[in-house]
């Protein structure tokens, strides 16, 4: 009998707790999850929200592609927290160096993507992590990235200009009434970028909240364009069940009515 798929859904998968470690000495916690039974056909590096305003490698997008993506889309999924972010899988060390000293984490993730031989690697980044990405993700390793909420913050113009020059795709979705940047001015901003891809999504806001599965989707449909998408919404087969109460919405409740702060704040 089919099942709904919610949002404490865990779809089947292999997944492990995993260690980064940065060129300046500092240790990450993170977590691969991987499909049951078979290879991935692709990979996400995710690069979470602002930690100072709650984001983490649990963040709800992040945490449903970890449990939904590996059995629904055959993608392999490594999330992670940024220097000094805490979540429940722990709290990596240092501290928030305002997407500086973040380079580094960035540059372990990959390396432990390659590593690990994951094929067809993709940075999805959701806004504090679109900047990372921008700024520091675009390595030959990468095939493309996927910007979430991007706020264009802490990247600045040569971040594009090597977007650009690199021709690697780059898909920024947008929502129709973002806190940060809205879709006009987003396609203003990133017609820098003469491959990149902006999609205003209608309704949605900065936090996704009520639209995590149309981002899947949008995912799914550049890293993986054989699946067929809109996902399923319900599940014929073994299903577990998370606690989602662990995490208590922290990052909409961070959020909440509270601006992000400029580079150099």
């Amino acid at each position: 009998m089919s099942t709904a798929i919610r949002a404490s859904s865990i779809l089947p998968g292999r997944r492990e707790d995993i260690e980064l470690h940065t060129a300046d000495g500092l240790r990450l916690v993170g977590e691969l999850a991987l499909p049951a039974d078979r290879p991935p056909v692709a990979t996400l590096v995710c690069l979470h929200p602002l930690p100072t305003h709650g984001g983490m490698m649990d963040s709800h997008v992040f945490r449903k592609a970890a449990w939904r993506l590996p059995a629904l889309a055959d993608l392999a999924v490594l999330r992670f927290n940024t220097r000094g972010t805490s979540s429940m899988r722990g709290t990596s060390e240092g501290a928030f160096d305002g997407a500086v000293g973040e380079r580094y984490d960035v540059a372990a993730a990959i390396e432990y993507a390659e590593f690990a031989e994951l094929p067809n690697i993709w940075l999805v980044g959701w806004s504090f992590g679109t900047d990372l990405a921008l700024k520091y993700g675009c390595d030959p390793a990468i095939a493309g990235a996927i910007l979430l909420s991007p706020p264009l913050r802490f990247s600045a113009p040569e971040d594009l200009a090597t977007w650009a020059a690199s021709g690697r795709p780059l898909t920024a979705l947008v929502p129709e009434f973002d806190d940060y940047l809205r879709p006009t001015e987003a396609r203003e901003r990133f017609a820098a970028v003469p491959q990149a891809e902006v999609v205003g999504v209608p309704g949605a806001k900065h936090l996704w909240v009520g639209d995590a599965e149309t981002v899947l989707d949008e995912i799914v449909r550049r890293v993986n364009p054989a699946v067929e998408v809109p996902l399923p919404t319900t599940w014929d087969g073994p299903m577990e069940a998370g606690d989602v109460s662990a995490y208590a919405d922290r990052t909409v409740a961070s959020f909440a009515d509270t601006p992000v702060p400029q580079p150099g704040d």
